[in-house]
């Protein structure tokens, strides 16, 4: 009889089948991730120590979809690109802007939020800039090695003040050191709602643009699987959780 045969070969070509889908990872059973850990309300520590956030979150539940443990390395933002191409992550979820500069070099999955870029300003006497038009000859403090760096150099005419992280810029934009900041709409929501910080969200910049996981070009495996992890934590409604949690709406939508 070749009925247990074929069984066998039809379990065989299964497993080979799951193997060849399952996606590879530095650590065997573990998804490391990189980002800043300094980023409210998207990746930060709290008052306790503990690693929080809205990409904490994402990043965990995507890890769970996949069945692996995730770890987190904590980096600076102007570092954590070469971090990933030097194989000190798997992937990177750190609001990182899906470019067709950064597309280049590394993939990105699907977007997993959206947001635009605002202008920030004091409370008090720190002008009412609407347009990056309006920033010409003022000090703009801003992220080194971000895609909003690169929109107010693109810009022209701006004093760009770089920092390692938004803590920094926020604190001299708040001092007075700085005319305003450049970052994330959702950023500036976050700590109007949640800091006590005398800052301001001032005018929106563009329409919305997306963020992505990045990983390597060279492990397509793990890129399909993230993808499908996405689309499952959005339809399971993990992901409609996370989001109000932390913004009160849906952010995985332009």
């Amino acid at each position: 009889m070749r009925i247990l045969p074929l069984f066998i070969a039809g379990l065989l070509l299964v497993g080979a089948s799951a193997q060849a889908a399952s996606p590879t990872t530095i650590t065997k059973g573990t998804l490391t991730i990189g980002m800043e850990g300094t980023y409210p309300p998207f990746n930060y520590k709290d008052e306790q120590g503990k690693l929080t956030g809205f990409d904490v979150d994402v990043a965990s539940a995507l890890a769970a979809k996949l069945n692996l443990k995730p770890q987190f390395v904590l980096t600076e933002f102007s570092g954590i690109l070469a971090g990933l191409q030097a194989g000190k992550y798997d992937v990177i979820v750190n609001q990182l802007g899906i470019t067709a500069e950064r597309q280049k070099s590394i993939a990105f999955t699907a977007p997993y939020a959206y947001s635009s870029p605002q202008i920030i300003v004091r409370k008090m006497g720190g002008g009412q800039y609407k347009t990056l038009a309006d920033l010409k000859g003022k000090r703009v403090g801003v992220g080194l090695g971000s895609n909003f760096e690169q929109q107010l150099r693109t810009a022209g005419g701006i004093n760009v003040v770089t920092y390692p992280g938004a803590p920094e810029y926020l604190a001299d934009l708040a001092a007075g050191r700085l005319d305003a900041a450049y970052n994330d709409r959702l950023l500036v929501g976050y700590l109007i709602k949640s800091r006590n910080l005398p800052i301001m969200g001032s005018g929106v910049v563009g329409e919305p643009e997306p963020v992505g996981v990045a990983l390597k070009k060279t492990n397509p495996s793990l890129k399909v699987a993230l993808d499908k992890a996405l689309l499952q934590i959005k339809a399971d409604g993990t992901y409609a959780k996370i989001s109000r949690q932390w913004f009160g709406q849906d952010v995985g939508k332009p």
